[in-house]
């Protein structure tokens, strides 16, 4: 193990990373206020749907959000020069975090892996080389690592890849009609609009999706088929950077790369002046005791998260429970309809609340679908009914249908939602049961609901 973990290595790949991740973040953060991000998610809503239990975290009044993104791209700076290194990277890491946690309505797969890769980045010495803290200071410069900080990141991205293409494997998925229908929302795309409806397109991307997913992790360490699973990627995330608009991911996952591919290789390409470490002696950190126990429980935690609704019960497609932190991504389609009532707990009188006004366009559409935000929504209810004196109980009319089906009634209409506590691991009773094959649509095709 020792040998396996501590055994030095060149560390090009790890430095050429760290100066791709830095460049990545920095966009990420500076994007997101000239894409308008950060206005319609944080500074327009009159509040954020936070994780349950960091309720603390708020957004900055004002325009302050402006100016926390525009903080956090600096230090994504800071991290592609090698400068002030550890602390720029803790630094965007809890910035990030804290953005990530804040709001629900842009949930995304992409953000919480951009949040772990910070944290793992902040333990990774990866300014050892080409950066400007090792130019100020020669006795941090090194031209090699410890392994594991290479093994660290490609077990992420396993267990990453691995659990999305485990989550695949149902019908819906299989015979392409959630592709087909995330397709039919392209139509209008510039050129690909048309091709992306042919149907061997929607087999393609079923399939290849999951043996992508399955097979890239081990192609890529396998030196036979690392060159052709590179132009897989390549054309894979370039694919779905272009088809799905998601941000810096593709480009982050091409980066993923420079864990893969030989120092001999990186070094010819991007640092030919670099002198290639083959000394590969075994030179255990100071911080070995500290490391193993860490890292062991973190990747303890990521495998099990993702395990968790299999606990649960009912499918974790109708009822979302364990659906977040589990890498189930682009799975499926879900609409809502949704209604609020209040009930005076000293007269009685029965009221249709009007929520709507409360929330932007793309809460409101996030509040109808997630039982979680429904939840919290009805507990706000509660709070602002309580400013103006009444004591009221708080219901909920819901309707879902997921990919092609049908609505389904969703939440049991005759729960009072705050008088129930949220169980984190654990199935929510007012949460109906899932009717059969209710993600697979019994009408024929092309028939508008």
């Amino acid at each position: 193990m020792t040998q396996l973990l501590f055994k030095k290595v060149d560390n090009t790949g790890l430095v050429l990373w760290r100066v791709a991740f830095g460049l990545l973040i920095t966009i990420e953060a500076f994007g997101a206020i000239a894409t308008g991000w950060v206005r319609r998610v944080f500074i327009e809503p009159d509040f954020t749907f936070t994780f349950i239990g960091f309720e603390f975290l708020e957004p900055l009044p004002g325009n302050g959000m402006y100016f926390y993104f525009a903080l956090m791209g600096v230090f994504g700076i800071l991290v592609t020069l090698g400068y002030k290194y550890r602390f720029a990277m803790a630094s965007y890491a809890l910035m990030w975090s804290g953005v990530y946690l804040m709001q629900k309505t842009s949930y995304n797969n992409h953000y919480y892996l951009m949040m772990l890769l910070c944290w793992i980045m902040v333990f990774l010495p990866a300014n050892t080389w080409l950066s400007l803290d090792a130019r100020q200071n020669p006795k941090l410069k090194s031209p090699s690592v410890g392994r594991w900080a290479y093994l660290v990141i490609i077990l992420q991205i396993w267990i990453v890849y691995t659990y999305a293409a485990i989550a695949k494997l149902y019908p819906a998925w299989l015979d392409t009609s959630v592709a087909e229908l995330f397709m039919s929302g392209k139509k209008d795309y510039w050129l690909i609009g048309e091709f992306l409806q042919l149907k061997w397109v929607h087999y393609s991307i079923a399939y290849v999706g999951i043996l992508f997913d399955l097979l890239i992790v081990p192609a890529m360490l396998w030196k036979r088929t690392r060159l052709v699973a590179f132009c897989i990627s390549l054309f894979f995330h370039l694919f779905n950077s272009v088809v799905f608009q998601i941000g810096i991911f593709p480009y982050m996952s091409i980066a993923f790369a420079f864990f893969f591919f030989s120092s001999e290789t990186l070094q010819k390409r991007f640092l030919p002046k670099k002198k290639l470490y083959t000394r590969n002696e075994i030179k255990t950190p100071k911080l070995k005791p500290y490391l193993l126990p860490i890292f062991a429980i973190y990747f303890v935690i990521q495998i099990a998260l993702p395990l968790r609704h299999w606990f649960f019960k009912d499918d974790v497609l109708w009822t979302e429970e364990g659906h977040r932190l589990s890498w189930r991504m682009m799975l499926r389609s879900r609409y809502g309809q949704l209604m609020f009532w209040t009930v005076d707990k000293e007269t009685g009188q029965r009221n249709n609340y009007p929520y709507r006004n409360m929330l932007s366009k793309k809460q409101f559409r996030a509040v109808k679908t997630k039982p979680d935000l429904m939840w919290q929504m009805a507990r706000k209810i509660k709070e602002l009914e309580a400013t103006k004196g009444n004591d009221v109980s708080v219901y909920v009319t819901s309707k879902v249908k997921i990919n092609n089906g049908y609505y389904y009634p969703f939440i049991d209409p005759d729960i009072d939602l705050t008088a129930v506590p949220w169980e984190p691991f654990k199935h929510h009773e007012w949460i109906l049961p899932s009717p059969d094959d209710y993600y697979q649509s019994p009408l024929p095709k092309n028939n508008n609901e």
